[in-house]
């Protein structure tokens, strides 16, 4: 991949703060953000609905598993689809507009294997963002507003999830130390100050300043 961007990957496990830690660096870097966007933009590059992208967002796949919908055909006669649509085709068009993204900014982006998906960038950093449990149970219980027990399930089930995508499209094991750069205990400094180490890490690496 030739570009001169700086690219910052962000994995996390679920209630970590991971995204609101890769918002602030997005803000303080002056880097452009990718999270659920990142859906929108398969959405239009691929020409297909964005709900089919999110139905999808870093769920296991099965690449001889297809999924079929009420679509016309893609790509004419010929094309490479008709009315199938495997979770590999899915992650193939999710992966070409992450490309494209880091092409044209210096970008954040959050999940989706883009660590994996960039690995060839020049100017990539993968970080990691973890947090101790029971700080995560209580930010999914704030935020869906739901009891400890219903969190502590909705936490584990989604660290699941993003461990099976993640391992089944790169080969890695997810939220391993050797499978990045950084990985970082928000519990320990909190999210703000995370966000400021981990910032003034950025800048270390790439002499780039971290302007607030």
């Amino acid at each position: 991949m030739n570009t001169s961007n700086i690219i910052i990957t962000v994995g996390r496990q679920l209630g970590s703060g991971g995204r609101e830690i890769a918002t602030l660096l997005a803000q303080r870097l002056g880097y452009k953000m990718y999270d659920s966007e990142l859906l929108n933009l398969a959405a239009k590059e691929s020409g297909l609905c964005e709900r089919l992208f999110e139905r999808n967002d870093e769920q296991k796949a099965f690449s001889k598993s297809f999924f079929r919908y009420n679509l016309p055909l893609i790509g004419g006669e010929h094309g490479m689809f008709q009315n199938e649509l495997s979770q590999d085709t899915l992650f193939k068009f999710q992966s070409e507009a992450i490309i494209k993204a880091a092409e044209a900014n210096h970008c954040v982006f959050v999940g989706r294997c883009a660590d994996y998906i960039l690995r060839d960038a020049p100017h990539l950093l993968s970080l990691f963002v973890t947090a101790n449990v029971e700080e995560r149970i209580q930010r999914v219980m704030q935020r869906l507003q739901c009891d400890e027990k219903k969190a502590a399930t909705i936490v584990r089930e989604g660290d699941e999830r993003r461990a099976a995508y993640y391992e089944f499209y790169t080969g890695k094991a997810w939220g391993l130390g050797s499978s990045y750069d950084l990985c970082v205990n928000s519990s320990v400094l909190g999210i703000a100050d995370t966000a400021d180490i981990l910032c003034q890490f950025i800048k270390a690496k790439f002499s780039k300043p971290c302007d607030e």
